[in-house]
């Protein structure tokens, strides 16, 4: 171990924190080169972009979770379990705040951990825009357990709905057209399809899905011949009831009310709306940071106003790159490409070599339509659909894992899934 190691400080282990801790855990921990530590609130990791899964229980987060503690044994890091409360720039401290169990008992105490180097990936939430009732009446999907919650709650939907077998519809109203809203809305006609499988009849369950849009069109994100492709496609296959140009105004219980007052029934409101980064961020020791309070960094992944402390993912406001105006989208492959500069960098600086600028590359984007289908614009900019962009869909996860496991333990856990796919059911029913 090099006397005094240089100390590296992870905050939040989404996609790119734990892929970032990882990497330099392998690269720069192991060989006692650094000091890495990861931070986080919880104990296991679940890769965002599959929460929409997680919550119609297409997917059991159980099997897919990654535990920190493990994970920091098998690659040569440290995980420290805890909330991060406050940051003392002048003295290089990160405070975290105590952790207590589900009864308010003290687990772990406030503590304070210092840092040669802080890296902030502390990811998104979401964005009501100040819309009233939404936080006392709906269901965001940011975190596992929000999933979990939202999994639960249409599973007592559909069991009461098939005790009662008086056909009257679950009604689930998604407000935000985006990946997030239109990947829910397919999964979710998926899972009642499953439920009413499973449940021996096929008329007991109806499912009413009605996807609330702002703006003009779905996907604003992607070409606009891709948002009118996937805006038939649910509404024709799927039965999704689509309503553009309808902004909502406010949320009630049972109610959700848009445009011009219009009124939609809802057992079940989730917000998708819109991101933004955490609002502590605002006032974190006098870091810049943006209208969405994303931390202003550089091209190096830098806080404008203090080169010890980096942030990246959907928290940073980072430019694209090479001349490009604008800055990096909030995406899962934005944050992946950002850990692996970071990593590099890091690597770089320790050998006394300069850091590289970071550029981000779009290799395009794709939404999955349930577990059959996936559309999207990938190969500059060409449209594809069905079962190739389902296959390139499934390998941005592959690729997580890879970064995490390697190629050979991530082939394993294919195998495994393989073997043992007709073990379970297919939708997670307890």
């Amino acid at each position: 171990m090099t006397p005094n190691p240089h100390r590296i400080v992870i905050v939040g282990g989404g996609a790119g924190g734990i892929e970032l801790a990882t990497r330099l855990g392998r690269k720069l921990g192991k060989p006692g080169l650094a000091t890495v530590t990861l931070v986080d609130a919880e104990l296991t990791h679940v890769w965002k972009p599959l929460l929409h899964e997680v919550a119609a229980g297409s997917l059991d987060a159980s099997r897919e979770e990654l535990n920190y503690m493990a994970q920091a044994t098998w690659n040569g890091f440290e995980y420290e379990y805890g909330r991060m409360d406050g940051l003392d720039r002048a003295n290089k401290r990160l405070r975290l705040a105590p952790q207590v169990d589900m009864d308010g008992v003290q687990l772990v105490p406030a503590r304070v951990l210092p840092y040669d180097t802080l890296v902030l990936a502390v990811g998104s939430t979401g964005n009501d825009f100040g819309t009233p009732g939404v936080g006392e009446h709906a269901i965001y999907l940011d975190t596992r357990e929000q999933a979990e919650a939202l999994r639960r709650r249409l599973r007592d939907r559909f069991i009461a709905a098939h005790s009662r077998n008086d056909g009257v519809p679950v009604r689930v109203a998604v407000v935000g057209a985006g990946a997030t809203g239109v990947e829910l809305s397919a999964e979710l006609r998926d899972a009642a399809n499953l439920y009413s499988h499973y449940s021996g009849d096929a008329e007991k369950v109806a499912l009413e899905i009605t996807l609330l849009e702002a703006g003009t069109r779905v996907l604003p994100a992607l070409p606009e011949r891709i948002g009118h492709a996937v805006t038939a496609r649910l509404r024709e296959e799927f039965g999704v009831q689509v309503h553009t140009a309808c902004p909502v105004r406010r949320v009630e219980a049972g109610s959700v009310y848009a445009g011009d007052d219009q009124r939609f029934a809802a057992d079940i409101v989730v917000w998708a709306a819109g991101i933004r980064a955490p609002a502590f961020l605002r006032e974190l020791d006098g870091l810049e940071t943006n209208r969405a309070d994303q931390l202003v960094v550089d091209a190096t992944l830098a806080t404008t106003r203090d080169p010890s402390v980096f942030a990246f993912g959907d928290c940073a406001a980072c430019p694209l790159g090479d001349g490009r105006s604008g800055i990096v989208p909030a995406r899962a492959q934005a944050a992946h490409q950002q850990a692996s500069l970071l990593a590099a960098n890091f690597v770089r600086r320790a050998e006394g070599k300069p850091m590289k600028p970071f550029i981000y590359v779009d290799h395009g984007s794709l939404v999955s339509l349930a577990s059959h289908d996936a559309v999207g614009d990938l190969f500059g900019g060409r449209m594809v659909e069905g079962k190739l962009a389902r296959v390139v869909y499934i390998s941005l996860y592959r690729m997580h894992q890879v970064a995490l496991f390697g190629w050979m333990k991530t082939g394993l856990l294919m195998l495994g899934g393989l073997l043992t796919r007709g073990t379970r059911p297919l939708l997670k029913l307890h």
